[in-house]
């Protein structure tokens, strides 16, 4: 039986990714705007980093089972229930880490490295694209290379990775206050 498609979510993620690449975006000018080169090449750091990491964590939903949290559920382990609702909605959630985060943080990458790489262009005079070149290079490379290494990681430690968010997730629920139902 063919499972519907649920348009809800598909508008949802195109808001939601809105969203996210204005906020990386902008955080993205505001550093670069009168940033150096060692904090220009932080940033395009860092935005690798995420890529990598939400990569890693939804590869790792995806692999994961739900079998091992149920019993730490039970025991009301801190970070269990959220696995297990990881792992429930690991198509929403490979979604938002992999096509949302992760993509964006590849175009933001990409975008800084073009910024980078014009500085460099602009501050040696030169028309040569050369920096431009090596500078993309670098970035696909350390990204492709990372996300390939870190799908590694992910499908093997899936339970710990899982397990880690979930606990993650948990520390912050517990910091909004939750609303009251009526029943």
């Amino acid at each position: 039986m063919k499972k519907k498609t649920d348009y809800s979510w598909v508008i949802k993620t195109v808001i939601i990714s809105f969203i996210v690449s204005v906020v990386f975006t902008f955080a993205s000018a505001e550093v670069l705007g009168s940033a150096g080169y060692i904090m220009a090449f932080v940033v395009l750091a860092v935005f690798i980093a995420i890529g990598i990491l939400f990569d890693i964590i939804g590869v790792a939903v995806t692999a994961a089972t739900d079998k091992p949290f149920h019993s730490m559920a039970s025991h009301r382990v801190n970070g269990a229930a959220e696995s297990i609702a990881l792992i429930r909605n690991a198509e929403k959630v490979s979604s938002f880490c992999n096509d949302i985060v992760g993509d964006v943080s590849g175009i933001v990458s990409g975008a800084t490295a073009v910024i980078i790489a014009a500085k460099l262009i602009n501050d040696m005079q030169t028309q040569s694209v050369t920096w431009q070149i090596i500078i993309s290079g670098i970035v696909a490379a350390l990204t492709i290379g990372g996300k390939a290494m870190g799908k590694a990681v992910a499908i093997n430690r899936s339970t710990e990775i899982v397990f880690s968010v979930g606990r993650i997730l948990h520390f912050f629920g517990r910091l909004i206050p939750k609303r009251k139902r009526n029943r």
